[in-house]
């Protein structure tokens, strides 16, 4: 088929879509308003329901509003009218989406939410529908036509229904002051979620694990110990206990270059004096990007009551095997 037909098909969904989700911008209005303090105001639970493609539209919109900070969740119509209405409890709000709003599934549910006092907020694609009626709270998403040339398969419609569950979302987001923070705490899987969630002290290898030598250890020794600790440094401490230095393959490879007696010779000879460090309540990627910075692959870590001990060690490694490189 010819590619410029193609293009044109595509190019004319994405603009009669964009079209359809103007004309929904420019008429939401008090009833956007008011479903937004429903919401907000809310002490029970959120919850999303629809039938069909407006029940894909209400997962993702149930979805969106949990991760948030609002809390809430799908109910599928069907199952609502078979048992799943034990799930809705007096003070929660209903969100119940549907183009036509005569979807026979939710139409059955309405008289049992009405007893059971919740909030109804429609959001239709005809003001004048049965559950435009009966809903306390009517957001008009109607658009003038489908994408679809033949007007039957819901797009430009499906399309209006999920901005309009995004705008409810992100209004309530701004308005509750929620945080990147707060995000990070429903996504701890995610890739923000570690970010802002995992610290140096998570990663870190701390106790035996941490390869430690004296400035006087002899540099045969010092060898032994990277070796079993397997991190390609070794920290160097003072007769305190505290850091005075940092020895490293790099730092060994120019050792052997520089002294033909390397072996016979102690770990101040060939460390590198004040070596990075950071605090193990950082954040991780802090950690990342400060080895980043200095072109480093490990830091060693401190404790803030003394900031020249060394409690662990911080390897590029680890931060790659948590996802956060």
């Amino acid at each position: 088929m010819d590619s410029a037909r193609i293009l044109d098909i595509g190019r004319r969904v994405f603009e009669e879509e964009l079209e359809g989700v103007k004309s929904v911008a420019d008429k939401i209005g008090d009833s956007f308003v008011e479903a937004v303090n429903a919401v907000r105001n809310c002490r029970g639970k959120v919850v999303v329901s629809g039938l069909g493609k407006a029940g894909i539209v209400g997962k993702k919109i149930a979805a969106t509003l949990a991760s948030t900070g609002t809390p809430a969740f799908f109910l599928h119509a069907a199952e609502g009218a078979h048992g799943d209405l034990g799930m809705v409890t007096k003070g929660d709000v209903i969100i119940a989406i549907s183009n036509s709003g005569e979807t026979d599934e939710i139409l059955q549910i309405i008289p049992t939410l009405k007893r059971l006092d919740v909030t109804l907020i429609a959001v239709v694609g005809r003001a004048d529908s049965s559950l435009a009626r009966a809903a306390d709270i009517v957001i008009d998403v109607g658009v003038p036509k489908e994408a679809c040339p033949l007007g039957l398969a819901p797009t430009t419609s499906s399309t209006a229904m999920m901005v309009l569950g995004d705008a409810l979302a992100i209004t309530l987001l701004e308005l509750n002051g929620f945080t990147a923070e707060k995000f990070a705490l429903f996504h701890p899987a995610g890739s923000l979620g570690k970010k802002l969630l995992l610290k140096v002290k998570d990663l870190m290898h701390a106790g035996d694990l941490v390869p430690r030598v004296k400035s006087q250890t002899p540099m045969s020794e010092v060898v032994l110990e990277m070796s079993e600790k397997r991190l390609g440094m070794a920290c160097v401490d003072d007769d305190e206990g505290r850091v005075i230095g940092i020895i490293t393959d790099g730092d060994l490879r120019r050792g052997l270059q520089k002294y033909h007696d390397l072996f016979s010779r102690e770990a101040k000879d060939v460390m590198m004096a004040n070596p990075k460090m950071i605090d193990k309540e950082a954040l991780a990627i802090d950690g990342l990007n400060k080895m980043e910075k200095f072109s480093i692959t490990s830091l060693l870590a401190y404790d803030a009551s003394d900031p020249r001990r060394c409690v662990g060690v911080l390897h590029i490694h680890d931060i790659m095997k948590a996802g956060l490189a």
